[in-house]
């Protein structure tokens, strides 16, 4: 890559929702250390195609260029990842960028995740506290507890787990592993755990935890190392006791 001036983008674009995409190739200097956002920024400072034609700036979501946000994912020479920790120099050329193809595109590389924001109400995936005065110290976690719970808190909502699950897709309303595992973390907290039944409910709802077909794909493409298919599997277990209390109208039942 050192010998080479240039790298080479094949980006899938598309004008808006309803348009067509298609591909247009860009060719931009090649600069040491480079990762696929800063080459996303040469090409919208100087929207020229390989054509050499004038083209319209290339539209993408960014914010903390740190893998902590999860807003630049996108598929990267067929893998969903994110484009800040995506380097050049360990990319097979052409790059080629393309939106993920589990969310509705909005424009070029700009997804719209509303689904997996939906999947977290869902499943209240939230602690409700009155807010209107001073509580005092919360509840303390052992710190076993806190140590996988803190696992659980990396995830950013890119969406890459649900770009690798087969079974969230446009014919499918299942949530996916992310929101799955985040009604397991807040249930695992010790002021949370008094809403568990409600999030185990939301679980259990159509599209929840039943749409999962342990694949195991989640688990491999999570860039935070977050044990998902753990969470499914102890989420099948807290859901499958729910359902029994509910029948037997026993919500606090051991």
């Amino acid at each position: 890559m050192a010998e080479q001036s240039t790298v080479t983008f094949i980006i899938t674009r598309q004008d808006g929702p309803d348009s067509a995409p298609y591909e247009e190739t860009f060719e931009i200097p090649y600069r040491k250390n480079m990762n696929v956002i800063s080459g996303l920024m040469e090409i919208r400072q100087n929207p020229v195609n390989a054509k050499g034609e004038k083209s319209t700036p290339v539209m993408w979501d960014m914010n903390c260029l740190e893998e902590v946000c999860g807003a630049c994912s996108m598929v990267i020479n067929g893998t969903a990842r994110q484009s800040c920790a995506a380097l050049v120099d360990q990319l097979e050329q052409p790059i080629r960028l393309e939106p993920m193809s589990t969310f509705p595109v909005i424009r070029d590389l700009i997804v719209d995740r509303e689904r997996m924001f939906d999947a977290l109400k869902q499943v209240k995936a939230w602690i409700p506290i009155d807010g209107t005065h001073d509580l005092g110290p919360g509840p303390r976690m052992p710190e076993k507890k806190r140590q996988w719970a803190y696992e659980l808190s990396k995830c950013m909502t890119c969406g890459v787990c649900l770009e690798a699950c087969p079974n969230v897709n446009d014919k499918s309303n299942f949530i996916g592993p992310a929101a799955i595992s985040q009604a397991r973390l807040f249930n695992a907290h010790p002021t949370g755990e008094m809403n568990q039944s409600d999030r185990l409910n939301g679980l259990m709802e159509d599209g929840g935890i039943d749409g999962c077909g342990n694949s195991q794909n989640c688990v491999q493409v999570c860039p935070k190392g977050i044990p998902l298919t753990t969470s499914i599997a102890a989420m099948n277990r807290a859901t499958n006791i729910q359902a029994f209390k509910n029948f037997f109208g026993s919500d606090n039942a051991h």
